[in-house]
């Protein structure tokens, strides 16, 4: 999921590993391995006893994008499963300047903790000091400041990790087919995620000889876009055995354009883990395949995160009596075997 529009764990393949340790992060009570969820199934809230009353600011980008979209929700709907969190969020925005101003008033308010997914991170990183001088911490999601001073604890996804995953799942499914190709419809160039995505993506195809990528584009994260790049690289080439898309939302369009052409002869692979991709995934009518995840959930994480830290808790399962410096996400594969298991996850 841009830094004007996304991302950088919790359930699918990162609860099965994180969840299980942010199930029990926040426990008032001694801990007990039978209170465990069992592997694959999808996380619950970190405890449900109330604890220490915990005041939680959460300032993220404007909603515009379906996975910011789902950062929010998840967010909302984390907090309100804890009568002692007060939950203050912001409206959001992708201007740098409103952003500053309303993480701000935030501070202002003397909220206990922070959570912030910066519009852009560099551009936020005094603001993430401002806090942390002021006693304030910070949770910082995805987009990461520039400075490790101006937060407490990031947690976000694994943009190389994912082109990685969609590299090697395109791989094997490619391994035996002589002189393979494929092509790649990327997000936006000008933000770092997208490069980290193309050179997990080369380097998977790297392992692989016989396959070659032919052609790439890059689009804006929006449907319109993802349209109107995937007909022209249709039309570039007519012949090829893959499709690598790095959002399951310009995914929308990709897969409008590909309906329009009739074209029915190779695999798709998608990214992000939107709910409509996961629907097509299972149905199994269309070239659409696979999608790698960058599940928003971590801002549900965030929020379990921030009442940890201003309840003074560490993790369950771990140790150490603080919670960690940073957290990466991982990057599941989500095909027809598995899709039932993520579907939960899936974001409109």
């Amino acid at each position: 999921m841009p830094e004007t529009s996304r991302r950088h764990l919790l359930l699918g393949g990162a609860a099965v590993s994180a969840g299980a340790l942010l199930t029990a992060c926040t426990s008032n009570e001694p801990k007990d391995a039978g209170n465990t969820a069992p592997a694959g199934s999808a996380a619950p809230a970190a405890d449900d006893k109330p604890g220490t009353p915990v005041t939680i600011g959460f300032a993220g980008p404007q909603a515009d994008h379906g996975w910011l979209n789902a950062i929010n929700e998840n967010a909302e709907r984390r907090a309100k499963k804890y009568s002692e969190v007060t939950l203050e969020i912001t409206e959001g925005s992708n201007d740098t300047a409103t952003q500053i101003g309303q993480v701000q008033t935030l501070i202002n308010k003397k909220v206990d903790v922070l959570v912030i997914l910066p519009a852009d991170g560099k551009a936020l990183t005094q603001i993430g000091l401002q806090a942390m001088k002021a006693g304030i911490p910070v949770i910082n999601l995805d987009r990461i400041f520039a400075s490790p001073q101006a937060y407490r604890c990031w947690i976000g996804g694994d943009n190389y990790g994912m082109g990685l995953n969609a590299g090697n799942f395109i791989g094997e499914q490619l391994k035996d087919k002589p002189n393979a190709t494929v092509i790649e419809l990327a997000g936006m160039d000008s933000l770092e995620l997208t490069k980290q995505r193309t050179q997990g993506f080369d380097d998977a195809l790297k392992n692989y000889p016989n396959i070659r990528k032919v052609a790439r584009q890059a689009a804006d994260f929006t449907v319109e876009s993802g349209q109107a790049k995937m007909a022209q690289l249709l039309q570039a080439q007519p012949k090829f055995d893959a499709l690598w898309n790095h959002d399951d939302d310009q995914g929308v369009g990709a897969l409008r354009a590909i309906a329009q052409a009739g074209r029915k002869d190779f695999l798709m692979v998608g990214g992000a883990g939107a709910k409509s991709a996961m629907d097509a995934i299972k149905a199994d009518t269309s070239v659409l395949k696979a999608t790698v995840l960058y599940p928003p959930t971590m801002a549900a994480s965030a929020i379990d995160l921030a009442r940890a830290l201003g309840q003074k808790k560490g993790i369950g399962g771990m140790s150490e009596l603080e919670i960690p410096a940073s957290i990466t996400l991982y990057s599941a594969v989500v095909t027809k075997d598995n899709v039932d298991e993520y579907l939960p996850t899936g974001f409109s």
